[in-house]
């Protein structure tokens, strides 16, 4: 059977490469979207409040109207993971797990990969009180103790919708103080629910069929245990590096994606939007993810018009 052969492929279907594909239609470009799921990350942020026009508005439901625009204006979105990608001359051999395809260029929008903890219990108690979801996985801790691993925004969000549920939430930061935004802090002091511990770490945690305890590498009240039932590990994310190391793509110290103002990378033909890039100032937001799809669409649409 012949295989496809696109103007481009974007790998990734959260905001910036759903958005990508929006100006690929508008441009009229052959393109195809693959990613593991619609939405990406941004499909778990309990509330999105910065997304202009939009006073307040789930992440799932913002990327679910993001979908269905890309949808209208005709993408074609395949809901896969790609393993492996070639470069044979001018083309990209694109490889998922159910077909091959080929493309002219292609877009890296795959966006972040959770970062963990890694200490005993972590893994094995996935799924059964350890989640790196919150969005999903709230409702089954009614009136249970949870506890918070992290800092920043992502964790007091994580806090904040846990209290929601939960009868008592642990928000635990190895720093001296929360490096949330001050609206969350106002939030997060106000819950009454919630209880900051600083300067600790979670070194383990401990159950028989599901989370019962974590120990800490201090004392908080006069013990280093703490009885939960869930562990949500809210300490950021890092970028995929598997297929930006098959293409020879460069990257900085941190392992994001150098990109140039247009979204290029150092390969031809390889251009990168949203959170994996350093661009954008690393601002790591919806909407400067989706920015950026739109300027990579529009960097390989020139492309193409000089060809």
């Amino acid at each position: 059977m012949e295989t496809k052969t696109y103007d481009l492929i974007i790998i990734g279907s959260g905001p910036a490469g759903l958005t990508a594909s929006i100006y690929a239609s508008r441009y009229k470009m052959k393109h195809l979207v693959v990613g593991k799921e619609p939405g990406g990350q941004a499909n778990e942020a309990h509330k999105v409040e910065n997304w202009p026009g939009t006073i307040s508005i789930s992440g799932l439901e913002l990327l679910q109207k993001m979908r269905e625009h890309a949808e209208k204006l005709g993408a074609q979105i395949l809901m896969d993971s790609v393993s492996s990608v070639k470069k044979n001359g001018d083309i990209f051999e694109i490889t998922t797990h159910t077909a091959q395809y080929q493309a002219k260029n292609i877009i890296l929008a795959s966006g972040m990969e959770y970062r963990k903890l890694e200490i005993p219990g972590e893994t094995e108690f996935k799924g059964k009180g350890v989640s790196y979801c919150p969005t999903c996985d709230a409702a089954f801790f009614k009136d249970k103790v949870v506890a918070v691993a992290g800092g920043g925004n992502s964790a007091g969000s994580a806090a904040l919708l846990l209290a929601q549920y939960a009868s008592k939430v642990y928000l635990i930061y190895r720093g001296e103080k929360l490096k949330v935004d001050p609206a969350y802090f106002e939030k997060i002091s106000a819950s009454g629910k919630i209880e900051v511990v600083l300067n600790a770490n979670i070194k383990e945690i401990k159950g028989d069929k599901s989370v019962e305890k974590i120990m800490l590498d201090k004392e908080w009240n006069g013990s280093r245990e703490l009885a939960v039932q869930g562990v949500f590990i809210e300490i950021g994310s890092e970028p995929g590096v598997e297929i930006v190391k098959q293409l020879g793509v460069e990257t900085d110290e941190q392992g994001y994606i150098k990109v140039n103002l247009d979204q290029t990378t150092n390969i031809p033909g390889v251009w990168a939007a949203g959170d994996a890039t350093n661009g954008s100032n690393k601002l790591r937001q919806i909407i400067t993810a989706a920015a950026e799809g739109a300027v990579a669409a529009g960097s390989v649409y020139k492309k193409l018009q000089t060809l």
